[in-house]
């Protein structure tokens, strides 16, 4: 077999069970933040705990047409902080290793240094350093550092838990079929989508908040795709989740309507979107919302079982399994 025929989600089981097979399958369960979650901890003496994030950007499959190498930069930092974010995460430290193509032109490679001091400051994470090395393509593999003192992992939820998000979804699926399909949008309508995939937020504020707030009882940022996202939770927690709304952004409607496509698909099998999808204990729903600053959107509930699906008008869809891979395509 080959990479193309793992893909990515292959890969990464394909390097944990080596992992398990060396050191055993309790020491793995046995860490702070166990696979697959979305980064790594290490507990410190004081009782709060080190989560660390290493994520990699590379030109040829993260950068879309015409995004600029201060947005590649910057977007190199937010993949890691965003992680961070939805572990309840506070930065305290970013380095990378840079691989620099030969013909790489030196405006460019000023233009990149820029996005990612400017996101690093932005964040709160002092750049600290990193490695240089030539490669074919251009690649930023960062690395992040927080400190968290109530670590959120993705396997905490509980049948009876409300399912909630940070934001809306599908501006960037839009935004990616007229960056890759060539498909048409009036030049406001297009600036805005495209502006989702070129500068993109992490929701760092939300997150730590809602971690320390107690409310919260398993989270994820949905990078990957909402639906993807929506069914690491249910593995990692054992529950299923019925969906009761599905928050359509309102642009991507726009834009659905303009080329006769699904909204719902927009926003459920997209990708690159930075919001946080986390349960949250029944009783303290008000806290979580006062938490994030009082903007929370409901999305169901957590059930019992391991399905996804959609309640609408009393009718159950369910909802598939898939979302952004390398190697892949959704």
């Amino acid at each position: 077999m080959k990479a193309s025929d793992l893909g990515e989600r292959g890969i990464i089981d394909l390097i944990w069970s080596v992992y398990k097979s060396k050191v055993g399958e309790e020491k793995m369960r046995s860490m702070p933040l166990p696979p697959p979650d979305d980064a790594s901890a290490v507990p410190l003496p004081d009782g709060r705990y080190l989560v660390l994030k290493a994520d990699m950007f590379v030109k040829r499959t993260d950068a879309p047409p015409r995004m600029r190498h201060y947005q590649m930069g910057a977007k190199s930092v937010v993949m890691n902080i965003s992680d961070l974010a939805a572990k309840g995460a506070s930065p305290i430290a970013f380095l990378f290793s840079l691989g620099v193509p030969a013909n790489y032109g030196a405006s460019q490679l000023r233009q990149l240094m820029g996005g990612i001091v400017s996101a690093t400051e932005e964040y709160g994470a002092p750049l600290l350093g990193g490695d240089v090395g030539e490669s074919r393509d251009l690649v930023i593999a960062g690395f992040a550092a927080g400190i968290s003192r109530s670590l959120i992992k993705r396997s905490g939820a509980k049948p009876g838990d409300i399912l909630a998000t940070t934001g809306s979804f599908g501006e960037t699926a839009a935004a990616y079929k007229i960056l890759l399909e060539g498909k048409e949008a009036p030049p406001a309508l297009r600036k805005a989508l495209c502006r989702s995939v070129f500068c993109p937020r992490a929701r760092l504020r939300e997150g730590v908040r809602l971690a320390e707030s107690g409310a919260i009882t398993s989270s994820m940022d949905s990078s990957d795709g909402l639906a993807f996202t929506l069914w690491e939770l249910s593995r990692s927690s054992g529950v299923g989740f019925r969906i009761d709304h599905v928050p359509v952004a309102k642009k991507a409607g726009e834009f659905a309507k303009l080329h006769s496509l699904v909204p719902l698909d927009l926003a459920l099998y997209g990708g690159e979107e930075y919001e946080i999808v986390f349960t949250v204990r029944p009783s303290m729903w008000e806290e979580a919302t006062k938490a994030a600053g009082g903007r929370l959107i409901r999305l169901g509930v957590a059930v019992e079982g391991n399905s996804v699906f959609i309640n609408q008008e009393g009718k159950e869809f369910p909802v598939a399994d898939r979302g952004w891979e390398h190697l892949r395509r959704a």
